[in-house]
């Protein structure tokens, strides 16, 4: 493994810093600490034709969201964003850099979603939060300048979980006609037992298998939600009907292994999948163009799938 050296030149800084792991304190601590870092690392933001903040009913009150509109003539494709933070922290201001871009760049309009955080609010709040705003953007497609038929759903990190599994809520329930799932280096798979979890167990590499046991730990309820599918989606029984995707996925990440095993299992069900690993870098890296250029290529990527799957 050589890791990117704009990516080392960060990870010596927070070193340096003494940042402490998710793991080392309470959610309260982390969530100002990837406030702290974002506003570090994720550079200017794109300009976008419009921008607004809205509160979406949902299954336990109001869901917040920030409704990014680029130019261009209605109706667009959208996608749902949800943001990562191992369920825990992170919100709609954390991912406004990169909700931006993707908007700007894939010429979509995106709805980045403020779903209920733990440990305050158990699962299965989010997932079901980020159902009801996707049903939501469905429903209304026509007043948000939106075709209903180029709907997508994405995220980074827990956000990619929950991505996935709004997919299999949908295809579940009846619900939404999603068309493409863009999954960012995602949570697929509570087990952490691939070589990947084993060779990230160390702090230094802004997640580790510590993290995640610690995240999942604050999310769950008990050791019953663990082979729930809508916690865990490599647990569902099938993945046959869901829409194709996009699987992002990067080197020095604990992530990564469940992440590509879970689009090769897509494959298998006989979705068509695109993958790709970004090598020498760390997970949440997306996150970072402001410090480390291969997010700017990443980003792009994404734009790219985006522009290909819900576009004109």
């Amino acid at each position: 493994m050589q890791l990117d050296p704009q990516m080392k030149t960060l990870l010596d800084q927070l070193t340096a810093a003494e940042a402490k792991p998710f793991h080392a304190g309470s959610p309260q601590e982390a969530r100002a600490g990837i406030e702290a870092l974002i506003g570090l690392v994720a550079g200017p933001p794109e300009h976008v034709a419009k921008v607004e903040d809205r509160k979406i009913p949902g299954p336990g009150g109001q869901v917040p969201v920030r409704i990014y509109t680029p130019t261009g003539a209605a109706p667009m494709g959208a996608l749902v964003f949800f943001h990562g933070g191992g369920w825990v922290i992170g919100d709609i201001e954390t991912h406004d850099v990169l909700c931006r871009s993707l908007a700007h760049g894939a010429g979509c309009v995106t709805v980045s979603v403020d779903y209920r955080l733990a440990p305050e609010y158990k699962f299965p709040a989010a997932p079901e939060d980020c159902y009801a705003v996707t049903k939501w953007v469905s429903d209304n497609a026509a007043t948000l300048g939106i075709d209903a038929k180029r709907i997508a759903v994405g995220g980074d990190s827990a956000g990619g979980n929950l991505a996935a599994v709004v997919s299999l809520m949908a295809r579940d329930r009846n619900g939404p006609q999603i068309k493409f799932q863009l999954l960012i280096y995602p949570a697929t798979d509570w087990a952490n037992e691939h070589p990947s979890q084993r060779e990230f167990t160390e702090d230094g590499y802004i997640l580790s298998r510590e993290d995640m046991v610690w995240f999942y730990g604050h999310y769950m309820n008990s050791d019953a939600d663990r082979t729930n599918p809508y916690l865990s989606p490599a647990c569902a029984k099938s993945l046959a009907g869901l829409p194709p995707a996009f699987v992002m996925t990067c080197e020095v990440d604990p992530l990564r292994d469940e992440g590509e095993a879970y689009a090769d299992a897509l494959r298998k069900a006989g979705i068509a999948v695109k993958s790709k690993r970004y090598n020498g870098v760390c997970h949440g890296f997306l996150m970072m163009p402001g410090v480390v250029n291969a997010a700017k290529g990443a980003i792009a990527d994404c734009c790219t799938e985006l522009r290909e799957a819900i576009g004109r």
